[in-house]
C-alpha cells in the first residue's frame, strides 16, 4: 500500500474520531457561523437535529472501517468514498452560510486526503 495513502487514512480516521467522539459538544474555530458545539453547528446550517446523528454515525462507522482497512483493504476505498461524499457536503454547508474560507479547511483537507485514498 502506498504510504501516502495509508497515513491519509489514519489522519482522516483520527481526525473524525476526535471531532465526532471528543470534541461534539466543545467549541472550534471551525464551526459553522458562530456555533459553540456540533448540534448549534447543524441548526446553524438549518439542518434537522436527526441528521446530525445520522451524519455522526456515518463519519465514525467509515472513520472505524479506514483503521479496520490497515489490515482489510479491500474495505479502504468504499470507506474514502463514503467520506469523500460527506465531506463535498460539509463544504457545501460553509459556502451556504457564507463562513470563511478558513472554517471550511479541515473539511477540504480530509476530502483531499480521501481523494489520495481513493486514487491510491
Amino acid at each position: 500500500m502506498d504510504t501516502l495513502a495509508m497515513v491519509s487514512q489514519i489522519i482522516i480516521a483520527l481526525g473524525l474520531l476526535n471531532v465526532w467522539l471528543l470534541r461534539a459538544r466543545k467549541p472550534t474555530a471551525y464551526r459553522g457561523r458562530d456555533a459553540q458545539n456540533m448540534k448549534e453547528e447543524f441548526e446553524a446550517y438549518g439542518l434537522p437535529a436527526w441528521f446530525m446523528g445520522v451524519v455522526g454515525v456515518l463519519k465514525v462507522s467509515l472513520a472505524i472501517l479506514l483503521l479496520v482497512g490497515l489490515w482489510y483493504p479491500q474495505v479502504t476505498k468504499p470507506a474514502a468514498i463514503g467520506i469523500a461524499i460527506l465531506m463535498l457536503g460539509a463544504v457545501s454547508m460553509h459556502l451556504k452560510v457564507r463562513d470563511p474560507v478558513m472554517k471550511a479547511l479541515p473539511a477540504t483537507t480530509l476530502l483531499v486526503l480521501s481523494l489520495i485514498v481513493i486514487l491510491a
